[in-house]
Protein backbone atom coordinates (compact mmCIF):
# COMPACT_ATOMS: atom_id res chain seq x y z
CA UNK A 1 0.00 0.00 0.00
CA UNK A 2 1.36 3.43 -0.92
CA UNK A 3 2.34 5.47 2.13
CA UNK A 4 0.60 8.64 0.96
CA UNK A 5 -2.54 7.06 -0.55
CA UNK A 6 -4.81 7.30 2.53
CA UNK A 7 -3.71 10.87 3.13
CA UNK A 8 -4.44 11.85 -0.46
CA UNK A 9 -7.89 10.29 -0.19
CA UNK A 10 -8.60 12.23 3.01
CA UNK A 11 -7.38 15.50 1.52
CA UNK A 12 -9.51 14.86 -1.58
CA UNK A 13 -12.62 14.60 0.58
CA UNK A 14 -11.74 17.73 2.55
CA UNK A 15 -11.03 19.77 -0.57
CA UNK A 16 -14.18 18.65 -2.31
CA UNK A 17 -16.17 19.76 0.72
CA UNK A 18 -14.76 23.28 0.49
CA UNK A 19 -14.83 23.85 -3.29
CA UNK A 20 -17.56 24.06 -5.90
CA UNK A 21 -19.89 21.09 -6.48
CA UNK A 22 -18.67 20.77 -10.07
CA UNK A 23 -15.09 20.17 -8.91
CA UNK A 24 -14.40 16.50 -9.52
CA UNK A 25 -11.64 14.52 -11.15
CA UNK A 26 -13.64 13.64 -14.24
CA UNK A 27 -12.29 13.38 -17.76
CA UNK A 28 -14.48 15.56 -20.00
CA UNK A 29 -12.69 15.23 -23.32
CA UNK A 30 -9.29 15.76 -24.89
CA UNK A 31 -7.95 19.28 -25.22
CA UNK A 32 -7.21 20.14 -28.85
CA UNK A 33 -6.48 23.86 -28.99
CA UNK A 34 -4.07 24.61 -26.15
CA UNK A 35 -0.94 24.71 -28.35
CA UNK A 36 0.75 27.07 -28.93
CA UNK A 37 0.51 28.61 -25.44
CA UNK A 38 0.55 32.32 -24.72
CA UNK A 39 4.09 33.71 -24.80
CA UNK A 40 3.30 35.52 -21.56
CA UNK A 41 3.80 32.21 -19.75
CA UNK A 42 7.20 31.35 -21.27
CA UNK A 43 9.84 30.84 -18.61
CA UNK A 44 12.98 33.05 -18.66
CA UNK A 45 16.32 31.63 -19.80
CA UNK A 46 19.61 31.78 -17.86
CA UNK A 47 23.07 30.31 -18.37
CA UNK A 48 24.90 28.22 -15.81
CA UNK A 49 28.63 28.42 -16.54
CA UNK A 50 30.21 25.19 -15.31
CA UNK A 51 33.65 26.68 -15.93
CA UNK A 52 33.07 29.13 -13.07
CA UNK A 53 33.78 28.24 -9.47
CA UNK A 54 30.79 26.41 -7.91
CA UNK A 55 30.63 29.23 -5.37
CA UNK A 56 30.07 31.78 -8.14
CA UNK A 57 28.09 30.05 -10.89
CA UNK A 58 24.64 30.78 -9.38
CA UNK A 59 25.26 34.46 -8.58
CA UNK A 60 23.52 35.99 -11.67
CA UNK A 61 20.39 33.90 -11.13
CA UNK A 62 20.21 34.73 -7.42
CA UNK A 63 20.58 38.42 -8.20
CA UNK A 64 17.30 38.22 -10.14
CA UNK A 65 15.39 35.57 -8.22
CA UNK A 66 16.75 35.73 -4.66
CA UNK A 67 13.85 37.77 -3.19
CA UNK A 68 11.27 35.36 -4.66
CA UNK A 69 13.19 32.41 -3.22
CA UNK A 70 13.14 34.03 0.23
CA UNK A 71 9.36 34.47 -0.01
CA UNK A 72 8.88 30.81 -0.91
CA UNK A 73 11.15 29.42 1.80
CA UNK A 74 9.16 30.92 4.67
CA UNK A 75 6.03 29.10 3.55
CA UNK A 76 7.81 25.82 2.78
CA UNK A 77 9.31 25.52 6.27
CA UNK A 78 6.01 25.92 8.07
CA UNK A 79 4.09 23.68 5.70
CA UNK A 80 6.61 20.83 5.73
CA UNK A 81 6.63 20.97 9.53
CA UNK A 82 2.86 20.55 9.52
CA UNK A 83 3.16 17.43 7.33
CA UNK A 84 6.10 15.51 8.80
CA UNK A 85 5.63 16.61 12.41
CA UNK A 86 7.63 18.76 14.80
CA UNK A 87 10.04 16.03 15.94
CA UNK A 88 11.11 14.82 12.48
CA UNK A 89 11.28 18.40 11.21
CA UNK A 90 13.64 19.40 14.03
CA UNK A 91 15.88 16.38 13.44
CA UNK A 92 16.12 17.23 9.75
CA UNK A 93 16.64 21.00 10.15
CA UNK A 94 19.19 20.64 12.95
CA UNK A 95 21.28 18.40 10.74
CA UNK A 96 20.88 19.95 7.29
CA UNK A 97 24.00 22.13 7.45
CA UNK A 98 25.98 19.03 8.37
CA UNK A 99 24.22 17.13 5.59
CA UNK A 100 25.31 19.78 3.10
CA UNK A 101 28.98 19.25 4.01
CA UNK A 102 28.65 15.54 3.19
CA UNK A 103 27.32 16.12 -0.34
CA UNK A 104 29.65 15.24 -3.20
CA UNK A 105 31.49 17.95 -5.13
CA UNK A 106 30.31 20.39 -6.45
CA UNK A 107 26.90 20.33 -4.75
CA UNK A 108 28.01 21.48 -1.30
CA UNK A 109 29.98 24.36 -2.78
CA UNK A 110 27.05 25.39 -4.98
CA UNK A 111 24.65 25.38 -2.03
CA UNK A 112 27.08 27.58 -0.09
CA UNK A 113 27.16 29.98 -3.03
CA UNK A 114 23.38 30.12 -3.28
CA UNK A 115 23.15 30.65 0.47
CA UNK A 116 25.63 33.53 0.24
CA UNK A 117 23.92 35.34 -2.63
CA UNK A 118 20.35 34.77 -1.40
CA UNK A 119 21.29 35.57 2.24
CA UNK A 120 19.41 32.47 3.38
CA UNK A 121 20.89 29.97 5.87
CA UNK A 122 22.67 26.97 4.37
CA UNK A 123 20.31 24.62 6.21
CA UNK A 124 17.33 26.29 4.53
CA UNK A 125 18.89 26.13 1.05
CA UNK A 126 19.65 22.45 1.62
CA UNK A 127 16.02 21.81 2.62
CA UNK A 128 14.82 23.59 -0.53
CA UNK A 129 16.98 21.29 -2.63
CA UNK A 130 15.46 18.12 -1.19
CA UNK A 131 11.78 18.93 -0.65
CA UNK A 132 10.79 18.04 -4.25
CA UNK A 133 11.39 14.37 -3.52
CA UNK A 134 8.57 14.33 -0.95
CA UNK A 135 5.72 16.50 -2.27
CA UNK A 136 5.17 15.92 -5.98
CA UNK A 137 2.75 14.50 -8.54
CA UNK A 138 3.77 14.57 -12.22
CA UNK A 139 2.93 13.31 -15.71
CA UNK A 140 5.50 12.44 -18.41
CA UNK A 141 4.88 11.40 -22.03
CA UNK A 142 7.21 10.10 -24.76
CA UNK A 143 5.87 9.72 -28.30
CA UNK A 144 7.34 8.46 -31.59
CA UNK A 145 5.96 9.61 -34.95
CA UNK A 146 5.68 7.30 -38.01
CA UNK A 147 9.18 8.25 -39.19
CA UNK A 148 10.74 7.30 -35.83
CA UNK A 149 11.14 10.88 -34.59
CA UNK A 150 10.86 11.14 -30.79
CA UNK A 151 9.15 13.78 -28.64
CA UNK A 152 9.10 14.13 -24.86
CA UNK A 153 6.92 16.28 -22.62
CA UNK A 154 6.00 16.56 -18.98
CA UNK A 155 3.91 18.41 -16.43
CA UNK A 156 5.68 19.11 -13.18
CA UNK A 157 3.10 19.13 -10.41
CA UNK A 158 4.13 19.96 -6.87
CA UNK A 159 2.78 21.34 -3.62
CA UNK A 160 0.37 18.61 -2.51
CA UNK A 161 -0.40 19.08 1.22
CA UNK A 162 1.49 22.39 1.08
CA UNK A 163 -1.03 25.12 1.78
CA UNK A 164 -4.42 24.90 0.06
CA UNK A 165 -5.85 28.39 -0.54
CA UNK A 166 -9.62 27.93 -0.13
CA UNK A 167 -10.42 31.34 -1.58
CA UNK A 168 -8.39 31.09 -4.79
CA UNK A 169 -8.43 27.27 -5.12
CA UNK A 170 -4.66 27.06 -5.48
CA UNK A 171 -1.71 25.47 -3.69
CA UNK A 172 0.39 28.19 -2.05
CA UNK A 173 3.75 26.58 -2.72
CA UNK A 174 2.92 25.77 -6.35
CA UNK A 175 1.97 29.40 -6.95
CA UNK A 176 5.19 30.69 -5.40
CA UNK A 177 7.28 28.26 -7.46
CA UNK A 178 5.96 29.59 -10.76
CA UNK A 179 7.97 32.86 -10.74
CA UNK A 180 11.04 30.81 -9.75
CA UNK A 181 10.72 28.55 -12.81
CA UNK A 182 13.62 29.02 -15.24
CA UNK A 183 15.23 27.39 -18.24
CA UNK A 184 18.92 26.74 -17.66
CA UNK A 185 21.49 26.39 -20.41
CA UNK A 186 24.35 24.46 -18.81
CA UNK A 187 27.57 25.58 -20.52
CA UNK A 188 31.02 24.04 -20.61
CA UNK A 189 33.94 25.45 -22.59
CA UNK A 190 31.62 28.00 -24.15
CA UNK A 191 29.12 25.49 -25.55
CA UNK A 192 25.78 24.26 -24.23
CA UNK A 193 26.20 20.83 -22.66
CA UNK A 194 22.47 20.36 -21.96
CA UNK A 195 19.31 22.34 -21.17
CA UNK A 196 16.99 21.91 -18.21
CA UNK A 197 13.81 23.36 -16.77
CA UNK A 198 14.26 24.05 -13.09
CA UNK A 199 13.63 26.34 -10.13
CA UNK A 200 16.00 29.15 -9.20
CA UNK A 201 18.28 27.96 -6.40
CA UNK A 202 17.71 24.27 -7.15
CA UNK A 203 20.93 22.57 -8.25
CA UNK A 204 19.56 19.17 -9.27
CA UNK A 205 17.90 18.23 -12.58
CA UNK A 206 14.27 17.16 -12.99
CA UNK A 207 13.64 17.87 -16.69
CA UNK A 208 16.32 18.10 -19.37
CA UNK A 209 17.49 17.47 -22.93
CA UNK A 210 20.99 16.69 -24.17
CA UNK A 211 21.08 17.45 -27.86
CA UNK A 212 21.19 14.40 -30.14
CA UNK A 213 21.69 12.15 -27.09
CA UNK A 214 18.63 11.85 -24.82
CA UNK A 215 15.73 13.57 -23.07
CA UNK A 216 14.85 13.07 -19.44
CA UNK A 217 12.15 13.67 -16.84
CA UNK A 218 11.70 12.51 -13.26
CA UNK A 219 8.38 11.59 -11.61
CA UNK A 220 7.82 10.97 -7.93
CA UNK A 221 7.13 7.37 -6.84
CA UNK A 222 5.20 6.70 -3.64
CA UNK A 223 6.61 3.89 -1.51
CA UNK A 224 6.96 2.93 2.15
CA UNK A 225 10.74 3.08 1.93
CA UNK A 226 10.69 6.63 0.67
CA UNK A 227 12.90 9.69 0.59
CA UNK A 228 12.53 10.59 4.27
CA UNK A 229 13.84 7.15 5.23
CA UNK A 230 16.90 7.62 3.04
CA UNK A 231 17.48 11.10 4.44
CA UNK A 232 17.28 9.85 8.02
CA UNK A 233 19.74 7.06 7.20
CA UNK A 234 22.09 9.65 5.70
CA UNK A 235 21.84 11.81 8.83
CA UNK A 236 21.69 9.25 11.63
CA UNK A 237 23.82 6.41 10.26
CA UNK A 238 26.20 8.27 7.92
CA UNK A 239 24.96 6.07 5.08
CA UNK A 240 26.48 7.98 2.16
CA UNK A 241 26.59 5.00 -0.20
CA UNK A 242 23.37 6.18 -1.83
CA UNK A 243 22.71 8.89 -4.39
CA UNK A 244 20.44 11.90 -4.07
CA UNK A 245 18.04 11.45 -6.96
CA UNK A 246 18.21 14.86 -8.62
CA UNK A 247 21.97 15.11 -8.05
CA UNK A 248 22.43 11.77 -9.81
CA UNK A 249 20.37 12.93 -12.76
CA UNK A 250 22.47 16.06 -13.11
CA UNK A 251 25.63 13.93 -13.11
CA UNK A 252 24.09 11.75 -15.82
CA UNK A 253 23.26 14.82 -17.93
CA UNK A 254 26.78 16.15 -17.56
CA UNK A 255 28.65 12.91 -18.20
CA UNK A 256 26.58 10.38 -20.18
CA UNK A 257 27.21 10.46 -23.93
CA UNK A 258 24.36 8.19 -25.05
CA UNK A 259 20.85 7.01 -24.24
CA UNK A 260 22.15 3.58 -23.29
CA UNK A 261 24.80 4.95 -20.95
CA UNK A 262 22.22 7.16 -19.23
CA UNK A 263 19.80 4.23 -18.93
CA UNK A 264 22.39 1.98 -17.32
CA UNK A 265 23.44 4.63 -14.81
CA UNK A 266 19.85 5.39 -13.82
CA UNK A 267 19.05 1.69 -13.40
CA UNK A 268 22.12 0.60 -11.44
CA UNK A 269 22.86 3.38 -8.95
CA UNK A 270 21.60 2.96 -5.38
CA UNK A 271 19.18 5.79 -4.58
CA UNK A 272 18.04 7.70 -1.55
CA UNK A 273 14.40 7.68 -2.72
CA UNK A 274 12.18 5.62 -5.03
CA UNK A 275 11.43 7.33 -8.34
CA UNK A 276 10.41 6.98 -11.97
CA UNK A 277 12.98 7.95 -14.59
CA UNK A 278 11.49 8.65 -18.03
CA UNK A 279 14.16 8.57 -20.72
CA UNK A 280 14.00 9.19 -24.45
CA UNK A 281 16.78 8.70 -26.99
CA UNK A 282 17.72 9.95 -30.44
CA UNK A 283 17.02 6.73 -32.37
CA UNK A 284 13.68 5.07 -33.17
CA UNK A 285 12.48 2.88 -30.30
CA UNK A 286 14.67 4.59 -27.69
CA UNK A 287 12.21 5.40 -24.97
CA UNK A 288 11.70 3.85 -21.54
CA UNK A 289 10.25 4.12 -18.06
CA UNK A 290 12.59 3.03 -15.28
CA UNK A 291 10.68 2.26 -12.08
CA UNK A 292 13.15 2.45 -9.23
CA UNK A 293 13.11 1.56 -5.60
CA UNK A 294 16.29 2.39 -3.76
CA UNK A 295 18.16 -0.71 -4.93
CA UNK A 296 16.25 -2.34 -7.80
CA UNK A 297 14.82 -1.35 -11.18
CA UNK A 298 11.99 -2.35 -13.49
CA UNK A 299 12.38 -1.39 -17.17
CA UNK A 300 9.59 -0.85 -19.69
CA UNK A 301 10.55 0.23 -23.20
CA UNK A 302 8.70 1.96 -26.02
CA UNK A 303 6.46 -0.57 -27.74
CA UNK A 304 5.91 -2.67 -24.64
CA UNK A 305 2.34 -3.63 -23.79
CA UNK A 306 3.08 -3.71 -20.06
CA UNK A 307 2.08 -0.12 -19.35
CA UNK A 308 -1.24 -0.02 -21.16
CA UNK A 309 0.18 2.74 -23.37
CA UNK A 310 0.15 2.47 -27.15
CA UNK A 311 2.95 0.88 -29.14
CA UNK A 312 4.21 4.35 -30.12
CA UNK A 313 4.02 6.22 -26.80
CA UNK A 314 4.62 5.91 -23.06
CA UNK A 315 2.72 7.63 -20.26
CA UNK A 316 3.95 7.75 -16.67
CA UNK A 317 2.31 9.49 -13.73
CA UNK A 318 3.03 8.55 -10.10
CA UNK A 319 1.88 4.95 -9.88
CA UNK A 320 3.49 1.67 -10.91
CA UNK A 321 2.45 0.52 -14.36
CA UNK A 322 1.40 -2.89 -13.04
CA UNK A 323 -1.14 -1.28 -10.67
CA UNK A 324 -4.32 0.66 -11.34
CA UNK A 325 -4.07 4.31 -10.32
CA UNK A 326 -6.28 5.28 -7.36
CA UNK A 327 -9.75 6.61 -8.12
CA UNK A 328 -8.88 10.00 -6.63
CA UNK A 329 -5.79 10.52 -8.81
CA UNK A 330 -6.11 8.96 -12.25
CA UNK A 331 -4.24 11.14 -14.72
CA UNK A 332 -2.92 8.10 -16.58
CA UNK A 333 -6.21 6.99 -18.15
CA UNK A 334 -7.16 10.30 -19.82
CA UNK A 335 -3.58 10.83 -21.03
CA UNK A 336 -3.53 7.39 -22.66
CA UNK A 337 -7.00 7.90 -24.13
CA UNK A 338 -6.09 11.26 -25.68
CA UNK A 339 -2.85 9.95 -27.16
CA UNK A 340 -4.69 6.94 -28.59
CA UNK A 341 -7.56 8.98 -30.06
CA UNK A 342 -5.15 11.30 -31.88
CA UNK A 343 -3.06 8.47 -33.30
CA UNK A 344 0.60 8.13 -34.18
CA UNK A 345 0.14 10.14 -37.38
CA UNK A 346 -0.32 13.22 -35.19
CA UNK A 347 2.60 12.57 -32.85
CA UNK A 348 4.26 15.92 -32.19
CA UNK A 349 5.14 18.43 -29.50
CA UNK A 350 1.79 20.12 -30.04
CA UNK A 351 -0.10 16.87 -29.42
CA UNK A 352 1.80 16.25 -26.19
CA UNK A 353 1.12 19.81 -25.02
CA UNK A 354 -2.59 19.41 -25.71
CA UNK A 355 -2.69 16.12 -23.80
CA UNK A 356 -0.80 17.68 -20.89
CA UNK A 357 -3.39 20.50 -20.98
CA UNK A 358 -6.31 18.08 -20.63
CA UNK A 359 -7.91 18.06 -17.19
CA UNK A 360 -7.16 16.33 -14.82
CA UNK A 361 -3.70 15.79 -16.40
CA UNK A 362 -3.53 19.56 -15.98
CA UNK A 363 -4.53 20.41 -12.42
CA UNK A 364 -4.04 22.92 -9.62
CA UNK A 365 -0.64 21.49 -8.77
CA UNK A 366 0.80 21.94 -12.27
CA UNK A 367 3.65 24.44 -12.04
CA UNK A 368 5.05 24.06 -15.55
CA UNK A 369 4.81 22.13 -18.79
CA UNK A 370 7.99 21.26 -20.67
CA UNK A 371 8.43 20.02 -24.24
CA UNK A 372 11.67 18.48 -25.53
CA UNK A 373 12.91 17.39 -28.94
CA UNK A 374 16.17 15.45 -28.79
CA UNK A 375 17.66 15.90 -32.27
CA UNK A 376 17.62 19.69 -32.13
CA UNK A 377 18.10 19.90 -28.38
CA UNK A 378 15.01 22.10 -28.19
CA UNK A 379 13.46 22.73 -24.78
CA UNK A 380 10.32 24.81 -24.33
CA UNK A 381 8.77 25.65 -20.98
CA UNK A 382 5.70 27.51 -19.73
CA UNK A 383 4.18 28.06 -16.32
CA UNK A 384 0.55 26.91 -16.15
CA UNK A 385 -2.83 27.98 -14.87
CA UNK A 386 -5.85 25.68 -14.43
CA UNK A 387 -9.11 27.64 -14.32
CA UNK A 388 -12.00 26.22 -12.34
CA UNK A 389 -13.49 23.71 -12.45
CA UNK A 390 -10.12 22.03 -11.94
CA UNK A 391 -9.05 19.12 -9.76
CA UNK A 392 -6.59 19.94 -6.91
CA UNK A 393 -4.06 17.39 -8.29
Amino acid sequence: MDLWAPYLALVACLLLSTTTPTLAQQFQGCESGAYPPDKHFEVPVYDVDLDLSPLQRWAPLMADKGPQLVALIDDVKDLIKSVVGETIFKIIMNNLSKVATTLPYPFYEELVGISTFSELPLSTITMYNIFYEAFTLCTSIIAQDPSGYLYHGRNLDTGVFLGWDKKNHTWKVAEKLKPLTVQLNWKKNGTTLFRSLSFAGYVGVLTAVKEDKFTFSLDKRFALNGGFMGLLEWILFDDHEQSWVSFLTREVLEVASSYKEAQTKLMKTRLMAPVYFILGGAQPGEGCIITRDRDNADLVTLGSEKTGSGSWFLVQTNYDHWKNPPFFDDRRTPAIQCMTENGQINASLSLIYNVLSTKPVLNKETVYTALMEVRSGELQGWTRQCPDPCWPW
